[in-house]
């Protein structure tokens, strides 16, 4: 008789499983806690959207919604006007204030480049003679034409009085293939045309930066400055400056829309000296 040999295989003990604890930062706040968190978060959110873009534009914000403050201890006002202001009311625009102060001057677009005759120039420059606004055209800097050949079209379609303002030139834009001191050549060159016509040194319309950029020549200083520097309650330019632009959203009874509105950095006796001719009074 055999005998089988039994054998027998340890075992190991078995382990109960372990779970891990998860990191839970917040576990040990209080809900309290939580929610002041989540209000200080809120409120630098809403600082940082006040501070960086509600701030900077906030008298355009003032004016688009009915509560516009315009800048302070200025009497002399006026508005610009183009073929996006039509059908003019002017004896309503006549007997408009702005910030309790009649409108003094209205100054429009007549030419642009070599080609472009604004189509309501002749008509608001009639009318606004004919309502006893002192009057000022201005032609809008091309950067596909000449300098010269600007300026003689600008003469050639522009026919201004004794009594209304002097020429303006408006500047906004710079071919990028272009140096600034060819830039600064050519804007001359329209500015000795057409003060050679005139015998008064033409007004020079820019935004500040854009003039701190390209047009920050000692000679530009000869030149009254026309400033467009909106949203703002006062100007940050450190020249000096006749005109100041300092708002695209203004609104007048006879204007449907908007207008631009500016102010005159003087007295009406001082905006009347400068006018073509004023000299031989």
């Amino acid at each position: 008789m055999t005998t089988t040999k039994r054998t027998y295989k340890r075992t190991r003990k078995r382990r109960k499983p372990t779970t891990r604890k998860r990191f839970r930062p917040f576990r040990n706040l209080s809900r309290k806690t939580i929610a002041w968190g989540a209000v200080g978060m809120i409120a630098v959110y809403v600082w940082c959207f006040y501070h960086f873009f509600v701030g900077p534009t906030g008298f355009r914000w003032r004016a688009l919604y009915g509560e516009a403050k315009y800048p302070e201890g200025y009497e002399i006002h006026g508005i610009d006007i183009s073929h996006y202001q039509t059908n003019i009311d002017w004896e309503k625009v006549a007997n408009a204030m702005i910030e309790g102060n009649p409108i003094r001057f209205v100054i429009m677009k007549s030419t642009e480049g070599t080609g472009k005759l604004d189509e309501t120039f002749y008509e608001n420059y009639q009318s606004a003679g004919d309502y006893g606004f002192i009057r000022g055209a201005y032609h809008f800097w091309s950067t596909k034409s000449s300098a010269r050949d600007q300026a003689y079209y600008f003469l050639d379609k522009v026919h201004l009085n004794d009594g209304d303002l002097p020429p303006v030139l408006d500047v906004e834009h710079k071919r990028p293939d272009q140096t600034t001191e060819d830039f600064q050549r050519d804007v001359l060159t329209w500015l000795h045309i057409v003060e050679d016509k005139y015998h008064v040194k033409p007004i020079l319309y820019t935004y500040h930066k854009f003039k701190q950029q390209y047009l920050s020549a000692p000679v530009f200083n000869d030149y009254p400055y026309w400033i467009a520097h909106y949203y703002v309650d006062k100007v940050e330019y450190k020249g000096a400056w006749k005109f100041w632009q300092h708002t695209d959203a203004g609104k007048i009874p006879g204007i449907k829309g908007y207008v631009d509105f500016n102010i005159y950095n003087g007295s009406y006796y001082d905006l009347k000296k400068m006018a073509i001719g004023s000299s031989r009074w």
